[in-house]
């Protein structure tokens, strides 16, 4: 094989996929990095580190605003070198395993989700990626996608992203075209950098804002998930209002 395929595989269907540092390719994926992290990526890994958001994203992210959209896009900052590796590995792996995000947890699958108008029930779609470097595919370990994400723990990053993915949804749909530069900050502040948002809530204006109130903020006062939570629904009320 000299170029990347995608095969269509069922949730209950078996594919044939391993990886371990017995695996000739390990860390091979870990190079030429085009990576986009999620909010509930950023929020386990700047937890892993001990680092806050804005310490985080400093020092391991780059931020583009997309040119349809206006919403940001964050991907994480290679270093500098010919096979531009991910910051993160080391000749032994992933320095960051425990807090990878999704898209390595849910590697070589690519997942895609739809959701019911009528029922709001979501369903999952699935291909696997083959890429000429990968060996994996070699190890002849067979599972089904829901087992991998199980085991991988993506489920609850795939429970979060896919409310992200709801809210751009939203906006593609009811806010067509660029977002506004303060709209677009409030974005990338409430959802990318929840220490930033954190404080907008208890030290600056999101104290006089009259739908911020009861168990949900005082819980997002020391509960980093529970703020992340609450960033997503005030996002969709700053941008959408009472839908």
């Amino acid at each position: 094989m000299t170029h990347s395929q995608t095969v269509p595989v069922l949730p209950s269907e078996t594919f044939c996929f391993d990886c371990s540092p017995d695996v000739p390719c390990f860390n091979a994926c870990c190079r030429d990095l085009n990576q986009f992290l999620t909010p509930y990526d950023i929020l386990q890994l700047k937890t892993h580190l001990g680092l806050t958001s804005q310490e985080f994203l400093a020092r391991y992210t780059q931020m583009h605003m997309g040119p349809e959209t206006g919403l940001p896009i964050v991907s994480i900052k290679p270093d500098p070198g010919r096979d531009r590796p991910c910051p993160f590995v080391t000749e032994k792996g992933c320095s960051v395993y425990a807090a990878r995000p999704a898209s390595c947890r849910t590697y070589p699958l690519m997942r895609a989700v739809s959701r019911s108008r009528e029922t709001g029930r979501i369903a999952e779609h699935f291909m696997v990626l083959r890429e000429p470097h990968c060996r994996g595919f070699e190890t002849h370990v067979s599972r089904t996608p829901e087992q991998w994400l199980e085991t991988q723990g993506a489920v609850p990053y795939n429970r979060y992203n896919d409310r992200l993915l709801e809210i751009i949804s939203l906006k593609n749909r009811l806010r067509p075209g660029p977002l506004g530069f303060g709209e677009a900050y409030l974005f990338q502040m409430a959802l990318y950098d929840l220490d930033a948002f954190r404080a907008h809530l208890f030290e600056g204006d999101g104290r006089h804002d009259p739908d911020l109130t009861g168990e949900t903020l005082e819980a997002a006062r020391s509960d980093d998930l529970a703020l992340l939570e609450l960033a997503m629904e005030w996002v969709k009320r700053k941008l959408f209002g009472d839908i």
